[in-house]
């Protein structure tokens, strides 16, 4: 290498100015990005209309896929909201109760709050246990509704878009007195959760509701517009083909979904299909229920969930429409 010199070719002085007059010419100015920023994009072809923006990826985790965590005291609510927004990128949250504290204390509740407004989170969905709206026993059931109108409450405050509170009964079929009592229920709860910006529903992932028949029975009788089905994705009960059928015939009327492990694992395209080609516009939610190398975990099931999602929103898959 040779040492520089006094006497080199080009000075030190000479070099700046050179270096200054190449900068301007390659750095647009400041008014020049504004022009640019100000004006419209150009219209794909003359006299047609601008294209609309791909769609938004619109993805969360269900707190409940940490379960194990949480148990052995390794993460509470406001760990949970840190992982979604700077370990997995996400701008949304799927809280389940049993990360909650109390669904009572305003100013815990208000706390949580302030968390996820403060990260730039939507709370998706509230998902609610302990709250389910048919038991044999009155006062098992009177004990089940304060604590979903305590939920109802919760959500307004947390700024829920969504919450999932499941009808009950481990029957076939709800018999004439329980479906009369839920469907009630369920007319009350979301008459709430319209006044107060949310929609409120049911969830195929036990009991009743795995039928898909008791539950397009169910929607149809509630006939609110603020009454939705949280998608437990192929957790329905009957064949594979009845299966498969009941998240298809699902999908106009869903307005949360849950993902779990082994749909990531298989017919993820087909199963995501279902709801993109019907315009559904809530979160693509995963659950995981293993209780162990969690966060790995939900980065496996997230990652394909995304990649599917990207194919649909870019147009390089064949099952959309």
């Amino acid at each position: 290498m040779m040492e520089p010199t006094s006497k080199s070719s080009m000075s030190r002085r000479g070099f700046v100015k050179g270096l200054a007059a190449l900068t301007a010419v390659a750095m647009p100015s400041a008014a020049s990005l504004a022009a640019a920023e100000s004006s419209p994009a150009p219209l794909a072809a003359a006299g047609q209309p601008r294209p609309a923006p791909p769609r938004k990826l619109k993805i969360s985790i269900l707190s409940y896929s940490f379960r194990g965590l949480l148990g052995q005291g390794q993460i509470d609510v406001f760990g949970y909201l840190e992982a979604c927004k700077y370990r997995y990128g996400l701008e949304a949250a799927d809280i389940w109760t049993g990360f909650l504290k109390s669904r009572e204390d305003e100013a815990y509740l208000k706390s949580i709050r302030e968390a996820l407004d403060e990260r730039e989170l939507e709370l998706a969905d509230l998902c609610v246990d302990e709250a389910h709206i048919w038991e044999d026993d009155p006062a098992a059931r009177e004990k089940n509704h304060r604590n979903a109108l305590a939920s109802l409450k919760a959500a307004a405050i947390l700024g829920a878009r969504f919450m999932r509170v499941d009808a009950g009964s481990r029957g076939a079929s709800w018999t004439n007195e329980q479906f009369d009592h839920i469907v009630q229920r369920y007319k009350e709860y979301a008459q709430f959760a319209q006044e107060h910006g949310f929609k409120v529903g049911a969830e195929n992932h036990w009991g009743t509701e795995q039928s898909w028949a008791n539950l397009a029975k169910l929607y149809r009788a509630v006939s609110h517009p603020a009454f939705g089905l949280s998608c437990h994705i192929g957790g329905w009960a009957g064949s594979a083909e009845e299966k498969a059928a009941a998240d298809r015939e699902a999908a106009p009327w869903v307005c949360h979904t849950h993902i779990p492990w082994d749909i990531c694992e298989g017919p993820l395209e087909e199963k995501l299909a279902n709801l993109w080609n019907v315009g559904y516009s809530g979160y693509y939610s995963v659950e995981h229920h293993s209780a162990k190398n969690e966060y790995r975990n939900v980065a496996i099931q997230l990652a394909r969930v995304r990649a599917v999602l990207e194919r649909f929103r870019t147009g390089q898959s064949d099952r959309v429409k």
